[in-house]
């Protein structure tokens, strides 16, 4: 009977349009979760009941149904947070998550360090990121982020370089005395080089001139610091020359003697180069770089060395590449790991699975990782949050509307009710 067919058709549109109402009220109960995504409703009709058989048209509808609840993936706003352990994704991407429930993945970057020291959610999932070596180079190793040692060790210095000027009008002949060094010099200044134990040590490095365009140097440590040597007098630990082109440039670099043994059980022998430019007689030298002996009053204008002291964990920072920067009381600064991000081919096929994670689903496809800005995936922001995409105001349009829906619907089974009620009177 056609009234029982209204009234049926009524009952879809009250379970659909009540259904979407249930989408509308998640929607603005996670207005304040972050990294949340809005979904929309999306209805679809009912089979047809055709008039005219197979040639179509003149069809009846029987209703409809909630056809899809799909979320709407655009970009939530990016606020800073100051806090170091928050991280934001602006573009396509989720975080990378392992739990006691096996790979999930989130864009709610809410993160904090456990007592075991991993980086984790608020319900202890654990953050991948990929691995640097111990170069701090980020390599393909995808590893649970944990916090690194309390302690660096410490590093003895390879490699000294040295950018100074030698005064060519200096005459020569001046006898060194390494009893009184800074008046038998033509030049003296000071750099420091740290042991392999991490002890730093202060070498008084002199220059002499011999010749027209060669210079001879030599490095003074403290006696009490050198195996061998004797307290507060000064040891010889390297001695070599220097010789220089008409036009000043490093022409030359030789090394005549060299013994770094430093006291304390430190490494014998440390093998300490130092590098005073890139000489002309070398594989590739210019002159132009590092040393020069020009017109003009001797100076260190420059110097570096590569060693450090022992250090404690002073500090940690994301940077907006997403990579877990630590730092030392030694001053030195070490990259650990490169947050993780996965892409999907249909990221609106993840399944939800509660506390702002999801789940790889058959229509999902399977998860690309790779890193922050990289295949199409977004960028990261540190000491930022990605906030809810739900519009308040929308929602409440799209609740106004449903519930119009809905009281249309239930209007239409209180007119059947009413048809049907006169066809039984029929018989009275």
């Amino acid at each position: 009977m056609a009234v029982l067919t209204s009234m049926y058709s009524s009952v879809t549109g009250l379970k659909s349009h009540g259904q979407a109402l249930s989408v509308v009220a998640d929607n603005i109960a996670n207005a304040s979760t972050n990294g949340f995504k809005a979904s929309r409703a999306e209805f679809q009709d009912l089979l047809s009941r055709s008039l005219k058989g197979v040639y179509g048209g003149n069809q009846i509808g029987r209703g409809a149904k909630l056809g899809a609840v799909n979320p709407i993936l655009v970009q939530g706003n990016v606020d800073n947070t100051e806090r170091v352990t928050d991280i934001a994704i602006n573009g396509k991407g989720y975080f990378v998550l392992d739990g006691y429930d096996g790979r999930a993945y989130t864009r709610n970057g809410e993160f904090h360090f456990d007592k075991e020291g991993y980086l984790v959610t608020s319900d202890n999932y654990k953050v991948k990121g990929f691995e640097a070596n111990p170069q701090g180079e980020v390599t393909n190793k995808l590893e649970d982020i944990r916090l690194p040692s309390a302690l660096v060790q410490a590093q003895g210095t390879k490699t000294i370089k040295m950018d100074v000027n030698l005064d060519s009008r200096v005459p020569k002949g001046k006898v060194f005395d390494i009893n009184n060094p800074y008046d038998s010099a033509d030049f003296t200044t000071g750099v420091e080089v740290y042991d392999s134990q991490g002890s730093k040590h202060l070498i008084t490095v002199a220059f002499n001139k011999v010749a027209d365009g060669v210079w001879e140097y030599r490095g003074l440590a403290n006696g009490a610091e050198v195996t061998g040597g004797v307290p507060g007098t000064y040891q010889q630990v390297i001695k070599g020359t220097l010789g220089y082109t008409q036009d000043g440039l490093l022409n030359t670099e030789e090394i005549q003697e060299k013994n770094f043994s430093f006291t304390n059980g430190a490494l014998p022998n440390q093998d300490i180069v130092f590098d005073f430019g890139d000489a002309i007689t070398t594989d590739g030298g210019t002159g132009l770089k590092g040393s020069k002996q020009y017109g003009a009053k001797s100076d260190l204008m420059s110097w570096s060395q590569d060693g450090a002291a022992a250090g404690r964990l002073t500090g940690l920072s994301f940077d907006d590449t997403g990579v877990l920067t630590a730092m030392y009381s030694n001053g030195e600064t070490k990259d650990m790991y490169q947050v993780a991000l996965a892409s999907f081919n249909s990221p609106e096929g993840l399944f939800k699975s509660g506390s702002n994670k999801m789940r790889e689903s058959r229509e999902s496809g399977a998860a690309a990782l790779g890193k922050p800005a990289e295949g199409g995936r977004g960028q990261v922001f540190a000491k930022s949050i990605e906030r809810s995409t739900v519009d308040i105001a929308k929602e409440f349009v799209n609740m106004i509307q449903y519930q119009r829906n809905f009281q249309a619907n239930a209007k239409g089974i209180s007119t059947a009710d009413e048809m049907l009620a006169e066809v039984i009177n029929i018989k009275r």
